[in-house]
């Protein structure tokens, strides 16, 4: 296998669609509202409005960075900014203001979505996009997921986040949410949960952005939580479920903590913790390391050196590896250096696991098809094999997390 190349998948990657070609996307009935609302709107992102802004919607550019990087495939969330929204929805879908603002928000939605069916169907097998729901009207997101699988948008869900002051039930809510986890596991549509959408609001404080910063990934990890207590992993099994740039060293010690209480729930009769939890975990017969190990999997971005020893705790099958592409942090276009950095000491057969045969299970990748791409464009084994040295890769690369330590000085 050493003279081989891997087949790449990112499991973690970026795309929207520049403000006005959403246009052509939504219904009719929100056309003339669309453009006024265009004309006055100030996308707030510089990166989305600079010369690197079109590598979310050039299809032929992006397609080029992929293949310099090494990578022959790609899941897709959102990243740019959706018809009537203030800002992108991949993070924070702020509260409607009104009935009015909530039809037209839903409707921009929407016109994301079928933007990016059309734009996976210009690579056919290899772009995976998942599909943007709205929690507040389940029953019309029932209806776009359905739509997303027949329009070929299989990559399942963005799973909103839903922290306070949204006005939703909270996600352990299973009457509310369960007619959604059924129909995602009757579609064979993975629940996704990205980092960041579960975080309240920053403010204009300077302080703000670095509580942001610091607790992004711990309002995030909730919903493992929530999803398990609620019952929606017992009952509904083949549902899969996905937490991406969340990082992975989190991974074991909260599954040793929910173990922890689950028992003592169960076990520690007279204790405060079995009189609150014996109700609920008379309908949860698994412990949560055991749902975690049955259903659920790691978008691990730009996984770090230090977070690779512990991919047995984790689950090398639930691990897929992302280069976050276009995002300021991504690996590109050091995604090579990146994956010596972190995967140099594990065996080819893990890697292969966790850099494309997950992906390839949790998101219907094809490959067969995508062999030949990956023999002329895939990184060599032998190359991976070899670790990254300190200087090994620019500076500039030490804005990607995967590179601490092993940037150059100059």
């Amino acid at each position: 296998m050493v003279d081989e190349r891997y087949t790449v998948i990112s499991a973690d990657c970026h795309a929207g669609a520049e403000l006005l070609e959403y246009r052509p996307f939504l219904d009719k009935e929100y056309v003339s509202q669309f453009d006024a609302w265009a004309e006055t709107y100030e996308v707030p992102y510089e990166d989305l409005k600079g010369p690197d802004g079109p590598r979310n919607w050039d299809s032929d550019r992006r397609l080029a960075d992929m293949e310099a990087d090494g990578i022959v495939a790609e899941v897709i969330y959102p990243n740019t900014i959706p018809p009537f929204y203030p800002k992108s929805s991949l993070t924070y879908q702020p509260p409607p203001a009104n009935s009015g603002d909530a039809a037209r928000r839903w409707a921009g939605l929407r016109a994301h979505n079928r933007w990016l069916a059309d734009f996976c169907s210009r690579t056919p097998g290899r772009r995976v996009g998942i599909c943007q729901i709205n929690l507040h009207d389940i029953e019309a997101s029932i209806k776009e997921i359905r739509w997303a699988k027949s329009a070929g948008l299989t990559g399942g869900i963005l799973l909103p986040g839903v922290p306070p002051g949204v006005g939703l039930p909270e996600l352990y809510d299973i009457n509310y949410y369960g007619p959604l986890w059924a129909a995602c596991e009757e579609l064979g549509m993975p629940v996704n949960h990205h980092g960041g959408s579960a975080s309240p609001a920053m403010t204009e404080d300077v302080e703000s952005s670095v509580i942001f910063l610091l607790e992004i990934t711990w309002w995030s990890h909730r919903a493992l939580t929530h999803l398990i207590v609620s019952g929606a992993m017992e009952r509904h099994p083949e549902m899969k479920c996905v937490f991406t740039e969340q990082g992975t060293e989190w991974v074991p010690g909260e599954l040793t903590r929910l173990d922890y209480f689950f028992d003592r729930m169960r076990h520690a009769v007279g204790s405060q913790e079995h009189v609150w939890g014996q109700p609920v975990m008379s309908r949860l017969p698994l412990q949560p390391s055991e749902y975690w190990a049955r259903q659920c999997y790691t978008g691990s971005s730009f996984i770090r050196p230090g977070e690779v020893p512990s991919r047995y705790k984790v689950g090398v099958d639930s691990i897929m590896w992302g280069s976050d592409y276009p995002h300021k942090e991504t690996s590109f276009p050091y995604s090579t250096e990146a994956l010596r950095a972190a995967f140099a000491d594990c065996a080819p057969v893990e890697i292969e696991q966790m850099l494309g045969l997950n992906a390839a299970e949790v998101y219907g990748f094809d490959l067969k098809q995508l062999a030949p791409i990956a023999a002329r464009v895939g990184p060599k084994v032998s190359d991976v094999g070899v670790a990254l040295p300190k200087g090994g890769v620019p500076k500039e690369a030490q804005r990607c997390p995967a590179f601490v330590g092993l940037t150059a000085d100059v």
